[in-house]
């Protein structure tokens, strides 16, 4: 099996493993908080596919990817990649509004999570992904029939 750029870069360790150790280094509030939305990902859609992208990005992905969990010194980020074609009813997204595609949550130190909020949009955001794909049509050829 070809390994892909990110195994390649960080050794024979899969996408899984990665996220593990960004998680176990944090070791403070952020490792907890990744840790809680990775978990709360994988329970809202048990197809999830995890990836590790941009040189150290958590991903997961779904027909196409779903969010990314990225960690700062204030804050974890989760950004939809189609955020803004999601409804939010419960009002989560607090970053990265302008945009008109993504949408994020960042979350603070003692922040609590609205897990069932939370887990209604990934399930949105893999509806809108498998819709997206499903609706899908491929590029047909310009070739003209030849005439007789």
């Amino acid at each position: 099996m070809k390994k892909s750029g990110a195994e390649e870069e960080e050794g024979a360790a899969s996408p899984s493993q990665l996220i593990d150790a960004r998680i176990k280094e944090l070791s403070d509030w952020r490792g907890e908080t990744l840790a809680r939305i990775r978990s709360l990902i994988k329970q809202a859609d048990s197809e999830v596919v995890e990836e590790w992208k941009w040189r150290g990005v958590p991903v997961w992905s779904h027909a196409g990817i779903i969010c990314t969990g990225e960690t700062y010194k204030s804050a974890v980020k989760m950004t939809f990649a189609k955020g803004a074609s999601l409804e939010d009813p419960s009002g989560l997204f607090n970053s990265s509004l302008e945009g008109n595609t993504r949408r994020a949550i960042d979350f603070h130190e003692g922040d609590k999570i609205d897990e069932k909020a939370l887990k209604a949009l990934i399930r949105a955001a893999v509806a809108l992904n498998t819709s997206v794909r499903a609706t899908a049509r491929p590029v047909r050829s310009q070739k003209r029939p030849k005439s007789a």
